[in-house]
């Protein structure tokens, strides 16, 4: 076996959370492939195949284990990917594998041709993405029919597939079982009538604690509440139809699990793949804390404490929504923006009727923003927006709608943040900070924030940007750091 295998073989032996979905194990003596942190039976070192991907193992013809269930592994952090655009294409196919989109669609979001994201996909995963999406939709199809009690029709349409026909085919094609013989072997508990609760897994460890307080500081009224240890939010998406579903999700801890669990109403089964991808994005979900803390633990010759591993990023799930409230958080405390925003909602927002109390409200979208007739300052400016920031936001829904600016699909995040610099009262503060939290981007850093400065005290900012080099390419976490070292 090549020396590169047997350490993989060691790391499976350990059962080392570490390496958690960065890699699989193709059993061949049972013909299926697992978790390296899988409880099972050691298999014999000669009868492992390491791959990549999920998809990879699944096209060599493994079935997924039924124990530690591979739809439930952590993904991989954007610069563990050596091609920035095969790893962004891989969240997309994540996201939108619950549509019909074809390959030339989402090669158009990405700005490639199919062909030239085809190639590049290939060579970074050993698989074409569209086996990639496949595994994709017969993953979530797995984790719906072990975790929740829908019926197999519901299943096979929120996962991807257009019929009950082709799901059974495929996935008795893939897993030498059907859906229903599944099932039966994994009953569904604790799941209420009007909602579903999947859980998606992390790689320990996790600071959740840090991650709520920050969340509950940001916190949207009418569309986020945070409490009893559980982050709760407003949901209105567009399916594969263009017809908008609209809900709740709550978000809680498993902390034994290295998991997440996600819970959300049935309302938004069509957008559930969209939602599922946000939450990972959401909580961070893809950091591999070790490879973070091994770079950033030089802090704490500045200051014992100052990084601490398990720190997150804490990403966003409505993109406008976030870049918003970050420019009406310009040069004004947290609690004043969130102040800002609420009015906002109140007056802008759309009502929706949840069951859960405080949340009430939907974001305003950019094209119902850019609806509002007469000068924007007539809307804003009652709501205690200035001028200059009311002008701000409308610009900045002009340029989202029109696609001139890309949070959600861009794989080259400083381009896009150079964009927003482009308009005027997005300063580069404001484009780190969204570059952040909604473009994934880990190396964002905020020299000039009054927070970092506080916590870095006695330097100066081009001292602190000078001292941040050896941060690189985890700046973001950096950030994050400080501010909870406050």
């Amino acid at each position: 076996m090549p020396e590169k295998d047997s350490a993989l073989y060691a790391a499976f032996v350990a059962k080392d959370s570490r390496f958690d979905g960065r890699f699989f194990v193709g059993i061949s003596s049972t013909g299926i492939y697992c978790r390296p942190v899988c409880r099972a039976r050691q298999p014999k070192e000669e009868n492992c195949t390491f791959y990549a991907t999920a998809a990879q193992a699944e096209q060599e013809g493994y079935r997924p284990c039924l124990l530690c269930r591979p739809e439930l592994a952590p993904g991989t952090s954007i610069t563990d990917a050596t091609a920035m655009l095969a790893h962004k294409a891989a969240r997309v196919l994540e996201e939108k594998c619950g549509t019909g989109d074809r390959l030339e669609e989402i090669a158009g979001l990405l700005g490639c041709t199919d062909r030239h994201l085809r190639r590049v996909f290939t060579k970074e995963y050993n698989v074409t993405p569209l086996q990639y999406l496949q595994t994709c939709r017969l993953l979530l199809a797995k984790n719906l029919l072990t975790d929740t009690n829908l019926n197999v029709l519901d299943v096979a349409l929120a996962s991807g597939f257009g019929s009950l026909r082709r799901f059974n085919d495929v996935f008795k094609k893939h897993y030498q079982l059907t859906p229903t013989s599944l099932r039966k072997q994994a009953v569904a508990e604790n799941q209420r009538n009007g909602e579903i609760t999947l859980a998606l897994g992390y790689r320990p460890p996790y600071r959740w604690e840090e991650m709520l307080k920050f969340l509950a500081g940001r916190a949207i009224e009418g569309i986020e509440v945070v409490k009893n240890d559980e982050y709760m939010r407003t949901v209105h998406l567009k399916n594969a139809e263009g017809m908008y579903a609209s809900g709740w999700i709550r978000v809680g801890h498993k902390t034994k699990k290295n998991a997440i669990s996600v819970t959300v109403s049935e309302s938004l089964l069509p957008v559930l793949p969209i939602i599922l991808a946000r939450i990972r994005h959401l909580f961070d979900l893809y950091c591999n804390p070790e490879a973070v803390y091994e770079t950033l633990k030089v802090m704490n010759d500045i200051r014992p404490g100052l990084c601490v591993a398990g720190t997150r990023v804490p990403g966003c799930f409505n993109a406008f929504e976030m870049a918003v409230r970050a420019v009406l958080g310009q040069q004004i405390s947290v609690k004043s923006a969130s102040t800002l925003a609420a009015r906002l909602v109140r007056h802008y927002g759309t009502p929706i009727q949840t069951g859960i109390e405080g949340l009430t409200h939907v974001f305003p979208s950019p094209e119902g923003i850019l609806a509002l007739e007469g000068p924007i300052e007539t809307h804003f400016g009652p709501l205690g927006v200035i001028g200059t920031r009311s002008r701000t936001i409308l610009e900045l829904a002009r340029k989202i709608t029109q696609g001139e600016i890309n949070f959600t699909y861009c794989h080259q995040p400083e381009d896009e943040m150079k964009k927003l610099m482009d308009i005027q009262g997005i300063g580069s503060w404001t484009a780190q900070y969204i570059g952040m939290r909604a473009m994934e981007w880990p190396d964002a850093f905020l020299e000039t924030d009054a927070g970092v400065k506080k916590a870095l005290q006695p330097y100066t900012s081009k001292e602190i940007l000078k001292m941040a080099e050896i941060w690189r390419p985890w700046r973001s976490y950096a950030t994050i750091n400080l501010w909870n070292s406050l």
